[in-house]
């Protein structure tokens, strides 16, 4: 098959996906965008909001639409590395056994990740990052495709180890989850009071995720294109020449190369998804904000003065 058959065939299993997904999960369209490019750039996605907002079953249907194997790690303080990684137990001959754990599957709901230590954090960004794992000196990989959505209750403080900075830069998107509206409440109300169970169907396999995850890779970028994406992030970095004086006044710490890097794989599939074959600077700022937004620190004056991370990205891409 050709690229752009490829592509075309891309544009209308995303649609069929979607479909799909909103007969389980009302509303929250931009959402639903940005996780399914995510999954298709091959990055991992970071989903805020407060509870009951169906993060976790949006990550169900998700998982079921696609047909991958799929685990929930609800994450504790008393959460050890071996208990998502796996560990080794003597089995009835007497040899150690490897007894694989939770993260060996394609999907992995991290369900509030900033409620566990930051050494179990660190096991699971570190299967993100390599995907693989390494328990008692041996190696093991990941199944392919391999995706972390992981979820975080923006609210409380109390009892939470709030990942760092240099952490968070392992996420593609950092997802805000928003209230639904009026009209998409009753709707979620009057479908979830009642006894009526859907039954999804499975679009999309793990072999054609891993193929469309390939050609995003091979669309080509205009160079204007990756100028202005490198420029972008390069204007949040207060000691770089390109900053401007926004930067200056409210931002202590800009994006590293990484958001360079996801903004033209994000705009690359944002173009796929919509069936074009070449990105341009509107799908640039199309994924800017969800892959920004947690690569930059603000200081103190930015929030004194009412200047969101949100506010100041759109204030750099104007």
């Amino acid at each position: 098959m050709s690229d752009v058959a490829a592509i075309e065939q891309l544009v209308k299993d995303y649609k069929a996906l979607k479909n799909e997904i909103h007969q389980v999960i009302v509303g929250q369209e931009e959402v639903v965008d940005q996780v399914l490019i995510s999954i298709f750039s091959r990055g991992h996605c970071l989903l805020v909001g407060v509870p009951g907002l169906a993060k976790t079953l949006l990550v169900n249907t998700i998982a079921d639409t696609l047909g991958l194997s799929f685990n929930r790690i609800q994450f504790t303080p008393d959460l050890m590395p071996s208990d998502i990684v796996g560990s080794e137990i003597l089995d009835e001959s007497r040899q150690f056994k490897f007894i694989k754990g939770p993260l060996f599957n394609n999907i992995i709901l991290a369900d509030e990740i900033n409620r566990t230590p930051p050494k179990t954090q660190s096991a699971l960004l570190e299967a993100m990052q390599e995907r693989r794992v390494t328990a008692a000196g041996t190696t093991y990989t990941l199944p392919h495709p391999f995706f972390v959505l992981a979820t975080q209750n923006p609210i409380e403080q109390e009892g939470t180890y709030p990942l760092p900075e240099a952490q968070l830069d392992r996420f593609m998107f950092n997802i805000w989850v928003d209230y639904p509206t009026f009209v998409e409440e009753l709707a979620i109300v009057k479908s979830t009071t009642s006894d009526t169970k859907i039954q999804l169907k499975q679009i999309v396999s793990g072999e054609k995720i891993a193929e469309y995850q390939e050609l995003v890779r091979r669309i080509p970028v205009p160079d204007n294109v990756l100028e202005y994406a490198v420029k972008l992030v390069a204007k949040t970095r207060k000691d770089n020449p390109m900053a401007p004086q926004l930067t200056k006044d409210f931002i202590s710490w800009g994006a590293g190369p990484r958001a360079s890097q996801y903004l033209i794989v994000g705009a690359k599939c944002h173009a796929a998804l919509h069936g074009r074959f070449s990105p341009d600077i509107d799908d640039v700022k199309a994924v800017a904000l969800p892959i920004l937004r947690h690569r930059i620190v603000r200081n103190y004056r930015a929030e004194a003065e009412g200047f969101s991370n949100d506010r100041l990205i759109t204030e750099l891409m104007k």
